[in-house]
């Protein structure tokens, strides 16, 4: 039985790998939404909506984004996380009127997410969201979704009967959450809240984070750990303090840069570069990088 259950699992990557395409078009519409002020709304019932909520929550912590710029909503509310609310899937009305409630517009990306494709609750949101001019993007396993008139992206991983018939926590789940990893992810990583493949927004929760966070430093920046902490006491924050060991400004300047830049700390750091090359009269930015030593303040 588990065998069974093994290899069923593993047509799910490959059925992923054939939506990319559609994925990729998804990363653009988020990347360029979340840029210019707008939010990455999720939309689903029952296991695709606690999904898009578990995404949603494990935004914060990972890439510094807060509750305002990503946000999750499941038909039945907070309830439905942990208990099944019977019924509340099939009202295309309240699905509307979440979408309403949360004020969906032109900069906002709306993802449905819906294994079957035919969600009423999802076809509502979606609908409300397109009719306030969001992107809309719909998340489905249903090679042939009746919700896909309602959105602008459609992406399909056609994972095949479940095991357990009807039970789409199961491929469907797993091919949703494959999905949903990579449409953040990837756009995180396009607006520089990623460095190289560090979480350099990682929030200082507890030890082991902080622990991390001085490991990234000191070997992103090439300085000694000591120097590293010292960077983090003064910043409270791994990119402003990233930004300060590659450029060596102090956590003003680190924070306007950052600021100038969009959040984006690759660019925060080459802007540093490029107008410290500019002010020393050199030619070549490259010419002017250096391991920044951090100003002490006072």
């Amino acid at each position: 039985m588990l065998r069974l259950l093994n290899h069923e699992d593993q047509r799910v990557p490959f059925a992923v790998a054939r939506a990319i395409p559609a994925i990729a078009r998804a990363v653009d519409a988020i990347t360029a939404g979340l840029s210019r002020g707008g939010r990455l709304i999720y939309a689903g019932a029952g296991t695709s909506g606690r999904l898009g909520a578990l995404d949603a929550a494990e935004c914060r912590p990972t890439f510094g984004l807060t509750d305002k710029q990503v946000l999750a909503l499941l038909a039945g509310r907070r309830r439905a996380l942990d208990h099944a609310v019977e019924g509340a899937e099939d009202s295309a009305r309240n699905g509307a009127r979440e979408m309403a409630r949360v004020g969906a517009g032109r900069k906002d990306v709306v993802v449905g997410i819906a294994a079957s494709g035919t969600t009423p609750y999802v076809g509502g949101a979606l609908g409300e969201a397109r009719r306030r001019g969001a992107k809309t993007v719909l998340v489905t396993t249903n090679p042939r979704p009746a919700l896909a008139r309602l959105a602008d992206i459609t992406i399909v991983a056609d994972v095949g009967p479940e095991v357990l018939a009807g039970s789409t926590r199961m491929k469907s789940g797993t091919a949703q959450k494959l999905v949903l990893n990579m449409l953040t992810t990837a756009a995180m990583a396009r607006l520089g809240r990623v460095y190289d493949n560090r979480m350099i927004y990682v929030a200082l929760n507890n030890v082991k984070l902080r622990t991390r966070a001085l490991e990234l430093l000191a070997d992103l920046a090439g300085v000694r750990e000591s120097e590293a902490r010292r960077a983090l006491a003064l910043a409270e924050r791994v990119p402003v303090a990233l930004v300060m060991l590659k450029t060596g400004v102090e956590r003003a300047e680190a924070e306007r840069r950052l600021r100038g830049a969009g959040g984006n700390v690759r660019k925060a750091i080459a802007m540093g570069v490029a107008e410290g090359a500019a002010a020393s009269g050199e030619k070549s930015p490259a010419r002017g990088r250096r391991r920044g030593r951090v100003k002490r303040h006072g």
